[in-house]
């Protein structure tokens, strides 16, 4: 009798596993080819990104030697296809080209180019490089207010070129008159722990000349830090993106 129960049960539990893979072995087929096809789908976007990262690694590369050359054509050239093809050499690339057209004499397109180059990439060192370098292109022709509009965000604690942004704001207010508030900022410059020697320098001076009150001294000091008021790219480790002279444009 025991094993008449025993087949009884077990031709139930095999009607019982026929029912459920009628019923649900559609459900599961469909999932396990959707979850094959996003894998595949995956692997074959990687693949790709993969592949146009390593041909905009060329073309940026190749644009650097023909910009060594003197050959600026052939470099835009270079740069403008690194940057087309996307992803970390966007960003560097775009910086290169507005260098290309500040050396044309174009300036319009190189703040245009730089602005780009800030919208194209979350790195905050590159982002923030770029946008410091749009704010001194326009720094003598711009209003006060575009200029703080492009200045307040890099001034966040955090941000890489903070120093250099709160230095660029205070010499935007200098320009316009603002003197106490201008004052203000170069007064925390000369006394904050993480600023570069050469911004707390710059800061010292301007103070002195606000104190003083020679006006005359202002313009030039304006001038200089233009030329100057940005700090050295970090220099990429083997293997990694290069980075492009964050020398101010201009």
């Amino acid at each position: 009798m025991t094993d008449v129960f025993e087949e009884v049960e077990e031709e139930l539990r095999s009607e019982r596993w026929q029912r459920l893979a009628k019923r649900w072995g559609p459900v599961i087929g469909a999932v396990l080819l959707v979850c094959l096809i996003a894998a595949l789908g995956y692997w074959g976007w990687d693949s790709w990104r993969t592949r146009q990262a390593e041909a905009a690694s060329v073309d940026y590369d190749r644009g650097v030697q023909a910009l060594q050359q003197g050959d600026l054509a052939a470099a835009e050239s270079a740069f403008n296809t690194a940057a087309e093809r996307g992803g970390a050499y966007r960003a560097l690339a775009l910086n290169q080209r507005a260098g290309i057209a500040l050396q044309s004499n174009r300036t319009e397109d190189a703040l245009a180019l730089l602005d780009e180059a800030a919208e194209a990439t979350g790195d905050p060192i590159l982002r923030d490089m770029a946008a410091l370098k749009a704010a001194f292109l326009v720094f003598d022709t711009a209003p006060l207010e575009d200029l703080t509009e492009r200045l307040e965000p890099l001034t966040a604690d955090g941000r890489p070129y903070a120093a250099y942004a709160r230095e660029a704001l205070a010499l935007a207010r200098l320009q316009h008159n603002q003197l106490p508030a201008a004052r203000e900022t170069f007064v925390l410059l000369s006394l904050g722990q993480d600023v570069p020697d050469s911004v707390r320098q710059r800061a010292q001076a301007a103070i002195q000349a606000i104190d003083s009150g020679t006006a005359s001294a202002i313009p030039a000091i304006v001038a200089a830090a233009s030329a100057a008021a940005t700090p050295a790219a970090p220099v990429p480790a083997a293997g990694e993106s290069p980075v492009p002279d964050p020398a101010p444009a201009g």
